[in-house]
Parts: structure tokens; C-alpha cells; sequence
């Protein structure tokens, strides 16, 4: 697994990393072996609670990583659920490679990699669409916002340490 952002390693502070195994990310947390680890049940309603359509995604909870099994309509649901799961009190890790997107295939096929940030302080909606769609394209904030609902009430209210997931400008 490599650090999507190898300075917060350095400091110790909360990261995601991409599994080359499964294409989906896990979050490493210092914290989390101190939190009280949630159950599948939990989880479970954490992620009933988006409304993402989300009801043939089954949850296991081994230790302080979730696994996510089943099928979900397109990337979208995909990666709103990995966030949804990842962002709960508890996770360090989350493990999707058996979570496919059925996107009008005849059968299920396995979902692309997904682009994730995780919020420093003084970050705000539109300096990360800048850095991630180019200078300028600031405007685009909507788009990362609209694609972190319901997770996500207000463009205003993020917080460092959570973890977005940043849509293509073309899939929106």
C-alpha cells in the first residue's frame, strides 16, 4: 500500500492509502486503536442512514476494518459508500475489492479506482477543486460537493480529517 499523502504519515495523522490489490482505498488512523470499534450492525446503519441505495451491500467488521460485499447500481454509490463506512468513528480501514458495480452490465464488474482527499485545516470546497481540477476551476467546488451527499449538508461544513471522494469533471 502506498500513502496517498506521505506528508501526514510523517506527522502521524490520519491518511488513506490505495490497495493495489483491491484498487479501493483504507484509511490509517493513529487514533483508531484507542476508539471503541463499532460492529457490522452499526456500520450497517451508518450506511442505511445515506439513503444510497445501498441495501444489497453486505457489511463485515473484522478488528477495525470493514469489509464491503455485494453489488451497487454505479461508481458513484461505489465510492459514497467507501466514504460513508470509511468516515465512521472506529474504521481505520475499509476493503471493497468484493463490492461490484453493475452499471448495465450483463454481470457485475469490479469499480474503478476512486480519487479521494482528506481535509487539512484552511481547506475549503472551491482551493480543492482548484488543486484538483486546475487553476481556475475553483467554481467546481459544486461538483465535490454534490458528490459527497448526503454525507456532506453544507459546502461550508467540512473538517480536517474527513475524507472526500473527487468525481471526475465528466462523470460529475
Amino acid at each position: 500500500m502506498r500513502p496517498l499523502f506521505p506528508e501526514y504519515a510523517a506527522q502521524g495523522r490520519r491518511q488513506w492509502v490505495c490497495s493495489a490489490s483491491s484498487r479501493t482505498p483504507a484509511r490509517s488512523s493513529v487514533s483508531a486503536t484507542t476508539l471503541a470499534r463499532p460492529d457490522a450492525a452499526t456500520v450497517e446503519k451508518e450506511l442505511a442512514s445515506h439513503d444510497l441505495g445501498t441495501k444489497d451491500v453486505k457489511v463485515e467488521v473484522v478488528d477495525d476494518k470493514v469489509v464491503l460485499k455485494g453489488v451497487v447500481k454505479d461508481q458513484s454509490i461505489f465510492e459514497k459508500a467507501v466514504v460513508a463506512v470509511g468516515n465512521t468513528l472506529g474504521i481505520s480501514a475499509v476493503e471493497a475489492s468484493d463490492l461490484k458495480v453493475a452499471e448495465g452490465a450483463a454481470a457485475p464488474v469490479p469499480a474503478k479506482a476512486p480519487v479521494f482527499y482528506t481535509v487539512r485545516k484552511g481547506d475549503n470546497l472551491w482551493k480543492i477543486a482548484e488543486a484538483h481540477y486546475g487553476k481556475g476551476k475553483g467554481a467546481k467546488h459544486t461538483v465535490i460537493f454534490e458528490a459527497n451527499k448526503p454525507m456532506l449538508t453544507h459546502p461550508d461544513k467540512i473538517y480536517p480529517g474527513q475524507v472526500l471522494r473527487i468525481p471526475d469533471l465528466d462523470a460529475g
